[in-house]
């Protein structure tokens, strides 16, 4: 015997399953009533006007909510009391019948789901007609009558009921069915209500048949209050729903899981069967086309949506809706039946003057429903703040990945050198050496003086290129300095990373054209290995420079790190131990450069800045003195001594009448002295200084060198008063993943950001982005490095509250500080005292 391998039965096959029942059921019923009333068919004018109140109440459907709770509600019910009292059995079933059938005709219903529905209403109506029988003969309009037609009207709704959980249950699942059965449990309090008030018009009628006039009056008001409500109640749901749609959004953030917040929900706001995103390919961001459908997990790759409508949006730069309600060209209307869809909707995704994708939804659902022009403005309105969404998440994602790559060649950056080198010397073996290669490109500096700097950038990036093609497969290749660029990788041995040196720089010897010139690029590479060189990442690179520089005066540019070669810090230890007398003595000084609201060009505080005049070398660069003090246990006076300048300058100021705020740059190293805070509270205690007026600049690198340790610290000082700042925010790395951790008031935004931003659209986006962020979160924002009025508008604008730099003042002693505020301010007086308002930025 062969056996038939079983099919499964279609949605359409599994709903005749009850829908043949229902058929046979009213057939042989309605026989039956025929039978017993052979001459109903002369109540055919009552049996027509029926007809009519049937087709009126099946036109309006409308939803409003009962305690959170939403029902729909159809007045079918108050004919069909009226109906089972003035008709007799035979034309209830035929009226009924015929409006369902109209009713399925309009909508345009596919052909098994109207022959259900008209055979699930003719049952439900034998059945109930069925109840009345059994029961007394219907006599006036007493309590007894209207206890027999509520039984018989509640007997539609429950077989109705039944009737379509059975098919929802054989079609789409036990889940679905229980879910329409506990629906439609809840909608028996509407179809109650109805009875009631069907009672009511037949107990009026009853008493006089001029009634009907007063309740036709009735019913239209109550229609259109109903609508009035319906339309109501509908924008106040889509304005809930568009609402908690931008939390999700803004929720949602920097992660990857927009496309599915976004999707989803506009699916299922706009009621649409499918909701695509189609995002242009932007710089390293590829094309993104996905599409959420209804009924799919997931989302799709691809869009049943026809180019040509996407097309005709983006070039009309204009929300694009095509379909029955909308007048638009026949192409596009040829366009979408081909692709067997009834209506589409297409917004441009705008951020500024650029458009960058677009959002769209397809196919209404519902048979007799389509979108209109309320639903536009409504995808508009989602399509701007997806816009933002969309822009933010990708200025996050450029952010962390700044944070690891060096913006001009695109390597990763020293951050991101020093991690790889702390994993690979977690991992070590016999055979193997972990290599360090450094090679310092010579006469990049003389490009920058003789051609400029964008000749001198072009050098590098195309040093970039022909080191990353000429590296090992397996190798690491990074930009950890101006002019300095690293190799790592896993060699056999010292020797052999040697000869993979030479073997590079030969290879990046060779003419290179720069501009209208071709010069022959050489380097200077030094080597250093672990373990024989150092086990952390820092000291290999440390060493790896140190070898780098000593390479520069060898004939053949390669040289491996040698422990003689530190001598030459012997300077550095010379300045040190000057360093350490100039502190002893007091031969330091403090500049102070003046902080300013962008507002209202208040000058609030200043930030104090140490300088130092050598007896033999003259002024020492900042960054120098500081890294020798970190390096030699000194930075703890060098930092108290600027603390103690700035707190007796804030205490004259304040006995003045003039509360200026000052600010002290922190070293992560201090904060990992647990007596610090004590010694800030002693010293403000000390001077009488309020807390509040006291800010401490902390460099986001060095804090997220050693968070953990440094955070104990960072407490304690915020539980004295004092204020903290994020100094050079967005140099570091993941800066916004920690914004929230950190106990910290305000960012200071790197000024190699602002300086450029007003040329440069990317710097220009990210200052955008950090200073929107940074509000989200409730904190102050500083711009540094404020240089031309041009930064100074786009600052504004944004919302930049605090900003410093050479437009306002370069970092000035104290005496000509005091000269500054009396020539290029005026003084405003307050209740907390007297503020200097600049007369104008010059």
């Amino acid at each position: 015997m062969v056996m038939r391998p079983l099919v499964r039965r279609s949605t359409t096959q599994r709903a005749w399953l009850i829908t043949n029942p229902l058929a046979v059921f009213a057939t042989i019923c309605l026989i039956s009533f025929w039978l017993d009333e052979p001459e109903w068919y002369k109540k055919w004018p009552a049996g027509l006007l029926f007809l009519v109140i049937y087709l009126l109440a099946y036109r309006d459907l409308f939803n409003i909510v009962i305690w959170r709770s939403t029902f729909t509600v159809a007045i079918t019910d108050v004919p069909l009391v009226l109906a089972l009292f003035y008709l007799p059995p035979v034309m209830v079933v035929l009226v009924v019948g015929v409006a369902i059938l109209a009713q399925q005709l309009w909508l345009r219903a596919q052909p098994a789901k109207m022959c259900f529905n008209t055979a699930k209403s003719a049952a439900a109506n034998c059945a109930a007609l069925l109840v009345i029988a059994a029961l007394p003969d219907v006599r006036g309009a007493g309590p007894g009558t209207w206890g027999i037609l509520a039984l018989g009207a509640t007997t539609v709704a429950v077989v109705e009921l039944l009737s379509l959980v059975g098919v929802l249950s054989l079609v789409q699942g036990l889940r679905t069915g229980r879910d329409a059965l506990r629906a439609g449990l809840s909608a028996l309090v509407v179809t109650g209500i109805n009875i009631v008030v069907g009672l009511v018009f037949l107990v009026a009628l009853e008493a006089t048949a001029w009634t009907a006039l007063l309740l036709a009056i009735l019913v239209a008001a109550l229609v259109m209050i109903l609508r009035s409500y319906a339309e109501f109640f509908r924008r106040h749901k889509t304005l809930a729903d568009v609402y908690e749609l931008t939390q999700a959004m803004r929720d949602e953030g920097g992660r990857s899981g927009l496309p599915d917040v976004l999707l989803g929900r506009v699916r299922s706001l706009m009621q649409s069967e499918y909701a695509t995103l189609w995002l242009a390919p932007q710089g390293r961001h590829p094309e993104v086309l996905l599409t959420a459908r209804v009924e799919h997990r997931g989302l799709l790759d691809i869009s049943p949506i026809p180019e040509e409508v996407r097309a005709y949006a983006l070039e009309k730069q204009a929300a694009t809706a095509v379909g029955g309600r909308f007048v638009v060209t026949q192409d596009l209307r040829s366009g979408l039946r081909a692709a067997k869809l009834k209506d589409v909707i297409v917004v441009p995704l705008r951020s500024g003057q650029a458009t960058i994708g677009t959002l769209e939804v397809a196919n209404r659902l519902g048979d007799n429903r389509t979108f209109r022009e309320a639903d536009v403005q409504v995808l508009e309105t989602i399509a701007a703040h997806a816009a933002v969404a969309v822009e933010n998440s990708r200025l996050v994602d450029r952010l962390r990945y700044d944070a690891y790559h060096d913006r001009l060649t695109g390597l990763p950056n020293r951050r991101r050198v020093v991690d790889a080198l702390a994993e690979s010397v977690t991992v070590r073996a016999e055979d193997e050496v972990v290599a360090i290669m450094l090679f310092d490109v010579d006469g990049q500096r003389n490009v920058n003086e003789s051609m400029g700097h964008a000749a001198g950038d072009k050098l590098l990036v195309e040093t970039a290129d022909r080191i990353r093609g000429i590296a090992d497969p397996g190798a690491l290749v990074g930009r950890i300095g101006g002019d300095e660029f690293v190799v790592t990788l896993r060699a056999p041995s010292i020797d052999a990373t040697i000869e993979i040196a030479t073997r590079m720089r030969e290879r990046l010897r060779g003419p290179m054209a720069v501009g209208s010139l071709t010069l022959d690029v050489n380097t200077a590479v030094g080597v250093s290995v672990y373990p024989d060189h150092g086990g952390d990442p820092e000291t290999l690179l440390q060493r790896a420079e140190l070898a780098a520089n000593a390479a520069k005066v060898l004939p053949y540019g390669v040289q491996p790190f040698h422990p003689a070669l530190e001598s030459r810090a012997v300077r550095r230890l010379g300045i040190a131990a000057d360093l350490r007398r100039a502190l002893e003595n007091d031969q330091l000084e403090v500049y102070f450069q003046p902080k300013v609201t962008l507002a209202d060009r208040h000058v609030v505080g200043v930030e104090c800045l140490a300088r130092w005049v050598h007896p033999a070398h003259g002024e020492v660069a900042p960054e120098d003195f500081v890294a020798v003090a970190e390096h030699t246990g000194q930075l703890a006076q060098l930092t108290e001594s600027v603390l103690v300048a700035g707190l007796r300058r804030c205490r004259a100021w304040a006995d003045a009448d003039r509360p200026f705020a000052i600010a002290v740059n922190l070293s992560a190293r201090i904060l990992l002295d647990s007596r610090f805070p004590e010694l800030v509270r002693e010293l403000l205690d000390e001077h009488g200084v309020d807390p509040g007026l006291v800010t401490f600049e902390i460099s986001e690198p060095g804090m997220l060198s050693d968070i953990e340790r440094v955070l104990p610290s960072l407490y304690r000082l915020r539980d004295l008063g004092v204020r903290l700042s994020v100094d050079d925010f967005g140099t570091g790395a993941s800066s916004l993943a920690y914004l929230r951790q950190w106990p910290v008031h305000e960012v200071k935004i790197d000024d190699s950001f602002v300086q450029g931003m007003a040329t440069d659209s990317g710097d220009l986006a990210i200052v955008r982005a950090v200073i929107g962020l940074s509000r989200e979160f409730g904190l102050t924002v500083v711009a540094e490095g404020v240089e031309s009025e041009l930064t100074l508008e786009l600052l504004e604008e944004m919302g930049c509250e605090l900003g410093q730099g050479y437009l306002f003042s370069r970092p000035l002693p104290y005496e000509r500080l005091e000269a500054w505020l009396s020539a290029q301010t005026e003084p405003e007086s307050t209740p907390t005292g007297e503020i200097r308002r600049l007369r104008a930025v010059i």
